[in-house]
């Protein structure tokens, strides 16, 4: 009959039914965990197994999966030109011979091998998109042997050249003894508006069909994710999730004498809510179009020596350039390096106004989301804050678990990009100043300063590209940024004249100890850094700086025609709305 069960059944029914809620009560397995522990087993396998006979066994090892996952919309001219998203999975493997003190190591350019017996195969350093143990073993069991084989091989070579070596009693060891470290980050969601960044780019990059001179512009849109497993001989065991959105609306032109002018407004954020409205992006797409308009008839200026104003954002890179690069410990030591800062600790580096750390745990600065935070770096260590610089006297390099004289244990800023080697790097650098002063007192002592030195005008630098600088021992050690917004304040009117067409240059001592003062208000720089560990990305929190002496050269001229004919959107595009 329907609706009837037989008996022989019965019993069985509120087993099943009990069975579904307890399925309904326990959480989903965390397929991370399943892999973290795949790759704890493959770990421990080779770390007990893997030796070559007659030669030493690996004395650390350490297994790094990055999971990466992005979104990316990018429109101009009205029209979008990319809608894409791809995943990944990438693996590094970390295999020393030796022991802490003196083992296989060596600068990632040099990670290779001269032997006349060739290698025919190098593994390839991807992990499967499928969680499968089996398959992430097998991909990490192939790149551990060729990493054991080359490990062995550049300790034999390390060991043959002490040979020729003069011993230096002061060498420190190759590796950072640390205890391990066991954190599992909940998983982060990563929400992608793909519709409604889609109509945003195609309507704000529109904007410039209006102003032909501008041949070229872009609003793009980035989601990006990185998930981060790792596990090491020494018990470490990290899962961590790190989400970084981007907005970013770009344009260039060319001045009349052919230089080639280049305007952006970039926005960071860990969350999507976190990017700006739709408001701000046009307002910000507005300003782009003005100052490029405005640089386009601004004078060129000659080069110039004398006082200048950086903002914010300009003084943090200049900071970034001329002490966060010279403070990573990996610079303080090899053949290749100036080692600016070397031996310096205790010693007077900048004025005693001034103190410089850099902190990975900070999230946020005055609201402004920070884009160097993270919880542990590429080597397993919690990212730590570290005094570089206090009232003027060096204090502590950027370490990473390679040692420096006098400091044996890494602060956790061992970084890098995807599976490069990972070396100290900067993450949140923070400037503070005891001798402030408002903006307006800021600009008369500029004034003043230029009178003192008998110059026609000051410079105030509102808006900075980025910068690079030269740390090796081949070349000068100097630094040069990129300004493009500049400002020429007449010392008798303070009035100010935008100019284009010069970079800073200089040396990096002799810039930041000129220094007279710094404004009041802290600003936030987001970006990446790029190094011989990879982009990865960073802050600069500083206020405005006063330098009593700065030196800009005359930027690349460029000579090129703009197109000669006009833009077809020039025909059809309304003409530009006169202000009230």
């Amino acid at each position: 009959m329907v609706g009837d069960v037989p008996s022989l059944i019965q019993p069985v029914l509120p087993l099943l039914a009990a069975s579904a809620v307890l399925m309904a009560a326990t959480p989903a397995q965390d397929s991370r965990l399943t892999l973290l522990d795949a790759m704890a087993s493959e770990l421990t396998r080779n770390h007990q197994q893997l030796k070559l006979q007659s030669h030493e066994p690996p004395y650390f090892m350490s297994y790094q999966l990055k999971d990466y996952t992005q979104d990316v919309v990018a429109a101009r001219y009205g029209a979008v030109f990319m809608d894409d998203g791809y995943r990944e999975r990438r693996l590094y493997v970390d295999v020393r011979v030796g022991d802490y003190s003196f083992d296989s190591s060596v600068a990632e350019g040099l990670d290779f091998s001269f032997s006349t017996k060739g290698t025919s195969y190098t593994s390839r350093k991807e992990g499967p998109l499928d969680d499968s143990p089996l398959a992430l073993r097998t991909a990490l069991w192939l790149i551990t042997d060729e990493k054991y084989k080359s490990a062995l091989f550049q300790y034999l070579k390390k060991k043959g050249e002490d040979v020729y070596s003069v011993e230096d009693p002061k060498r420190p060891a190759s590796f950072t003894k640390e205890k391990p470290s066991t954190h599992v980050q909940p998983p982060v969601e990563r929400p992608f508006q793909r519709e409604r960044w889609v109509k945003l780019a195609r309507e704000v990059s529109a904007r410039f069909n209006a102003h032909p001179e501008l041949f070229d512009s872009e609003v793009r849109v980035t989601s990006d994710k990185v998930t981060r497993l790792f596990v090491s001989t020494e018990g470490s065991r990290l899962v961590t999730e790190e989400t970084l959105y981007g907005l970013h609306v770009s344009a260039v032109t060319r001045a009349p004498d052919g230089q080639l002018l280049d305007n952006s407004r970039d926005f960071y954020a860990p969350t999507e809510a976190g990017l700006p409205d739709d408001t701000r992006v046009r307002e910000s797409a507005e300003k782009v179009i003005e100052e490029l308009l405005a640089l386009r008839q601004a004078p060129a200026i000659d080069p110039y020596t004398g006082p200048a104003i950086l903002a914010p954002e300009a003084a943090g890179v200049l900071f970034h350039e001329t002490l966060g690069h010279r403070l990573e410990g990996d610079r303080q030591d090899g053949d290749n390096e100036g080692k600016t800062f070397k031996g310096q600790v205790g010693k007077l580096v900048l004025p005693t106004f001034l103190s410089l750390h850099d902190d990975p745990s900070l999230r946020t600065m005055g609201g402004e989301p920070l884009n160097g935070y993270y919880l542990y770096d590429e080597e397993g260590v919690k990212g730590q804050r570290v005094t570089l610089v206090e009232k003027g006297l060096l204090r502590n390099y950027l370490l990473g678990r390679r040692p420096v004289d006098g400091f044996l244990q890494s602060n956790g800023h061992g970084r890098s990009q995807g599976t490069l080697k990972p070396v100290a790097r900067m993450a949140n650098l923070v400037v503070e100043s005891t001798k402030q002063v408002s903006d307006a007192k800021l600009k008369q002592m500029l004034i003043e300063e230029a009178k003192r030195q008998d110059k026609p005008y000051g410079l105030i630098i509102r808006d900075i590209t980025g910068g690079n600088t030269n740390t090796s021992s081949y070349g000068y050690q100097a630094f040069k940024g990129v300004p493009r917004m500049v400002y020429r304040v007449d010392v008798k009117t303070g009035k100010e004249t935008l100019v284009r067409g010069v970079e800073i240059v200089g040396t990096p001592l002799s810039a930041v100890n000129r220094l007279m003062a710094t404004g009041q208000k802290l600003g936030v720089f987001n970006g990446f850094c790029g190094a011989e560990s990879g982009n990865v990305p960073v802050s600069t929190v500083a206020p405005a700086a006063l330098i009593q002496e700065i030196e800009l050269q005359r930027a690349v001229e460029g000579k090129d025609r703009p197109p000669i004919l006009s833009s077809p959107a020039a025909s059809q595009a309304p003409a530009p709305r006169e202000k009230p």
